[in-house]
């Protein structure tokens, strides 16, 4: 059985930093391509990032440049991150992980990422 849960959101300035973590269980951690995906309120949930098993990495045009995507696929961790610097109002939504592309039943509860002043 997969289970994925995501942590690490919070409310941070605009210009601010956070480092979201997901962790998964089941067989499908390590040899799956993993993504961060988010929604804001109001509209559908939008691919963020990608990382292949053998760690290449793909990102979605709004967060090139100020969000990275890695993964720890040792033992018992089996962990995504999403490390987002730079952080706008518009990155403002709950964000998920799921494996790429995305499975349906996969879905945890996300995690709340606020950015405003």
């Amino acid at each position: 059985q997969v289970q994925l849960v995501e942590s690490g959101g919070g409310l941070v300035q605009p210009g601010g930093s956070l480092r979201l973590s997901c962790a998964a269980s089941g067989s499908i951690f390590s040899i799956s391509a993993m993504g961060w995906y988010r929604q804001a309120a109001g509209k559908q949930r939008e691919w963020v990032a990608t990382i292949t098993s053998g760690g290449n990495t793909f990102y979605a045009d709004s967060v090139k440049g100020r969000f990275t995507i890695s993964r720890d696929n040792a033992k018992s961790k089996n962990t995504v991150f999403l490390q987002m610097n730079s952080l706008k109002p518009e990155d403002t939504a709950v964000y998920y992980c799921n494996i790429f592309p995305p499975e349906r039943h996969y879905w945890g509860q996300g995690t709340q990422v606020t950015v405003s002043s």
